[in-house]
Order: structure tokens, then sequence, then C-alpha cells
């Protein structure tokens, strides 16, 4: 029997490394595909290449021509997308480019995919729980869609033309509504990994202050992998369907910046700085998501709890920076 072939794009990223390690755990013969940087960003994926678990492609979501050849060359029996401008506050900053990729970059792998006849080819598109904006919480897959970010609006978006092309042309493409979710392989822009690297470099004498906006926001944190599970059950449905996936809890910025610095001995508010260049246009308050539907119908569940999240990505942060100086000047938790 033939290995299942999954092709992902946005591979480079804390969610295609896990899902890759997943898929190939499975027996999946795994193909990602990245953009061409004259900077290395492949460290998250750099222990299965070398090793021949997987196989990378240069390529963009954005290029119609590239999508189109690595289609005909792969022909994937499943494609995951989940590459996308993911910062919310960057995207008032590039409006347009995270319209190009965020949006339309999902249209174009939607049509690759009809044009060429691969509707048996099962489609994965990471939606956002962005998307809800100001509705309010808890959120699920019937609750109404109120975005207030390019980045919302553009998840928004790919969100509606996944379920346009399942309805007109009978394709297996379905959503999947995350809620934010992390690990120590989250971007060192995202706000909560900022906030444990900056509290390790505060212990360690690194760092000075930690500059943010608004903490008070509320979201719905979970762990990358469990996300990444709750993906790969949502294309082994019998059926293409949308589902929301989130642990039904949140915690404030604040809350979250001081359970980080508490593990660590240290008194939040002694180092913040409030920097207002970090608020977002038009913030969105509370996003807390209700996946009973996944719950129900797939059997998923989130694995690992907020302080252990927070645990897990302090040590691992931790052991970064302490390997970074002489041991002499190592400070332990």
């Amino acid at each position: 029997m033939s290995k299942k072939v999954a092709l992902i794009s946005g591979v480079t990223g804390q969610d295609g490394s896990y899902l890759s390690e997943i898929l190939i755990e499975k027996g999946y013969e795994v193909h990602g595909i990245i953009r061409r940087s004259s900077s290395v960003n492949t460290g998250r994926i750099d222990h299965l290449e070398p090793n021949g678990l997987m196989t990378t492609h240069f390529g963009d979501i954005t290029d119609t021509n590239s999508i189109v050849n690595l289609l005909c060359k792969i022909k994937p029996d499943e494609y995951y997308n989940i590459g996308s401008q993911s910062h919310v506050r960057v995207s008032f900053d590039i409006p347009e480019y995270t319209s190009q990729v965020t949006a339309i970059g999902v249209l174009k792998v939607l049509e690759a995919l009809r044009s060429l006849g691969m509707l048996n080819t099962r489609y994965y598109n990471a939606a956002s729980s962005e998307m809800f904006g100001i509705s309010s919480p808890p959120q699920n897959e019937n609750t109404i869609f109120q975005p207030q970010s390019p980045y919302g609006v553009s998840k928004l978006y790919s969100y509606w033309i996944t379920k346009a092309y399942r309805t007109g042309y009978k394709m297996f493409a379905c959503n999947g509504i995350l809620f934010n979710h992390c690990s120590p392989r989250r971007g060192e822009t995202f706000v909560e990994q900022k906030i444990v690297r900056s509290a390790v470099k505060i212990k360690l004498k690194m760092q000075d202050k930690i500059k943010l906006g608004n903490i008070d926001a509320k979201r719905d944190w979970g762990y990358s992998k469990d996300y990444c599970n709750a993906i790969y059950m949502i294309m082994q449905h019998s059926v293409p369907d949308d589902f929301v996936v989130a642990t039904g809890e949140y915690f404030s910025v604040r809350q979250l910046a001081e359970e980080v610095f508490s593990q660590l001995g240290l008194n939040f508010y002694d180092y913040l700085i409030t920097d207002e260049s970090y608020y977002r246009p038009n913030e969105v308050p509370e996003l807390l998501g209700d996946s009973t539907k996944i719950r129900t119908v797939l059997g998923w569940k989130p694995t690992v709890s907020f302080k252990q999240l927070i645990d897990m990505m302090l040590n691992d942060a931790m052991a970064k920076e302490l390997a970074k100086i002489p041991s002499e000047r190592w400070i332990t938790r």
C-alpha cells in the first residue's frame, strides 16, 4: 500500500513543524513549501529534511504558477494550507500584503486544485478566532463574525471562499477556526513568546524592561501540537466540515505575564513599560472558544493546560538563554 502524500504551505512555522512531525509519524510522505529567503528560516524543520523525513520545495501561495507546478509534481492526497501573514498588529501596517497572502493566496490554491481537476485532494484552510472580533464570548461555529483587523478580515475571506469551493465544486475543503495557540516554537514577535523570553532575559540580567501594549485583552491559549492533532483529525473526518478548536478557558495578557514573571520570582510590574505603539487601531477585547463540536464529533480535547504551557515555554527559553552565556554566570530558576 502506497503512502499518503501531504503538501503543507506554511511549513516553517510552529504549526507547520508540528504538523509535519505528526504526519510523518503516521506514515505520510510529507512535502513542504518554503519561500526563498536570504536568511535561514527553516530552524523548526531542520531536523526533518536532512534525515529524509520530508522534502521542501521553493514556492509561494501568492504565485499561481509555482502552486500549479508543485501540485502537478507532488500530486498530494492532502493539502494543508497554514501559510499566512499571521501577525495581527503587523497586518495594520501591511494590509495589502496581508490580504494577498492570507486571503487571495487561499483562493489561488483552491482554484489551482479545481482547474487541475484535483477535486479528490483534501484541502485544509487555517481560519482564525480573529474572525470573531468583537462578538461576545464564548464563540463557536454559529457565532456572528465581526473581524476588526486586516488579518481577521483576510481570514474571513479565506473561510468563506473555502466553503464556497466546497459547496460549488464538491471539494473536500474544510476550515479549522483555531484560537490562540503557542509553544516553545512560537515566534518571538508574538506576545506570549515575547513575554516569556523577556522575563527569562530579565532574570538573567540580560534585559532591563519589557515593552507591551494592551495587557487587558483576554485570549484562549492552547498548545500548538494539540491543535495540529485537531487539524489532522478534521482532515480525516468522513465529510468536510468546519470546527472551532479551543480550550474553553481564557486569560488576559496581564495574567499571562504575571504568571510567567511569578514563576521566575519576579514582579511583572517592576519591569513593565506601556508602549502605545503596540496598541492596535481596533482592539479585540475577548476571544473565548466553545469547542463542543470538535470534542463531540471528532473526540478531540486539549492535553496541555495554560500553566503547563507556560512552564514548557519557560523551560525552553531558559535553556536557550543559558546556552548563550558562560557556565559561571548561570542563574538557575
